[in-house]
């Protein structure tokens, strides 16, 4: 019943694409991990990315705790996909929409444990760099690779790609509940 009234609201929202899935179906692997630690510039500047979020092992176990998950995709298209600058302006009305989605789930009485793009922007110093708690845990949403959550193999079940076209901007989050 959840699920079917969920996916009756999910048509009032501009979403590229949604599945329901058991958190057993996904991948998650350390070779993620290592990309963020070696690659990625927020690696240790945020609760929202490693090693904040727990080693992977953790993080596997936390999404195997939810019995169901919900994947959300939007795509946009961008003048320029390597302006970086142009790209990433972009995330916001993704990551509007996941919390929409996530009230919807509340909303429904289930709450939702959400992994989301990137690293977490809401403060301008993430209280993570002074030893302090998140000042906003119930807006906060660690990436999905964080986790080590390698989508490919999902997407590739499901015949969908992170590539749409050139210039087309593909943003996933996922919604434990």
């Amino acid at each position: 019943m959840f699920e079917e009234e969920l996916e009756r609201r999910l048509q009032e929202f501009p979403l590229y694409t949604y599945h329901f899935f058991s958190p057993e179906e996904l991948e998650f692997s350390e070779r993620v991990r290592y990309v963020c630690a070696h690659e990625c510039p927020q690696y240790g500047q945020s609760w929202a990315c490693p090693p904040a979020v727990g080693q992977v092992r953790e993080c596997r176990a936390r999404c195997l705790g939810y019995q169901r998950c919900l994947m959300i995709s939007t795509i946009v298209e961008v003048t320029d996909i390597a302006d970086v600058t142009e790209t990433l302006a972009t995330r916001p009305a993704h990551e509007e929409i996941t919390n929409q989605v996530a009230a919807q789930m509340r909303e429904l009485g289930v709450k939702p444990y959400v992994l989301s793009t990137e690293s977490c922007a809401i403060c301008a110093r993430c209280a993570y760099l002074d030893g302090q708690p998140c000042r906003h845990p119930e807006r906060m949403h660690p990436c999905v690779e964080s986790h080590g959550i390698n989508l490919i193999p999902m997407l590739d079940e499901l015949g969908l790609t992170f590539q749409y076209g050139e210039n087309v901007v593909t943003w996933f989050s996922l919604l434990f509940y």
